[in-house]
């Protein structure tokens, strides 16, 4: 059993910065590929980033290239997710997933463990 805890979401205008993170607790949290997806309100979970249990296979949504980067520090169980250059596109709840296979995503089905998530709004 993992549990995957979200911090770091809030309010912030078009063009601004936040970094969510994801604390682990459980089971060996470098075993497990992460990553983040997010709902927005009527819409389906959308996969946005995943990083592998080592940090050597990186991925994103084309949606958010180039303006997010997701990275992970094994040592604090902790998984991180820049978001620069935000849009009003990217309000969403933002979920850490962690994944006992190779990736994460881009299936919401295929993901083993979720947090609870944080709310991330962006004004215009």
């Amino acid at each position: 059993q993992v549990q995957l805890v979200e911090s770091g979401g809030g309010l912030v205008q078009a063009g601004g910065s936040l970094r969510l993170s994801c604390a682990a607790s459980g089971r060996s949290f470098s075993n497990y590929a992460m990553g983040w997806f997010r709902q927005a309100p009527g819409k389906e979970h959308e996969f946005v980033a995943g990083i592998s249990w080592g940090g050597g296979s990186i991925y994103y949504s084309e949606s958010v290239k180039g303006r997010f980067t997701i990275s992970r520090d094994n040592a604090k169980n902790t998984v991180y997710l820049q978001m620069n250059s935000l849009k009003p596109e990217d309000t969403a709840v933002y979920y850490c997933a962690a994944d006992k296979g190779l990736r994460v995503g881009p299936l919401p089905s295929s993901v083993d463990y979720w947090g609870q998530g944080t709310q991330v709004t962006v004004s215009s």
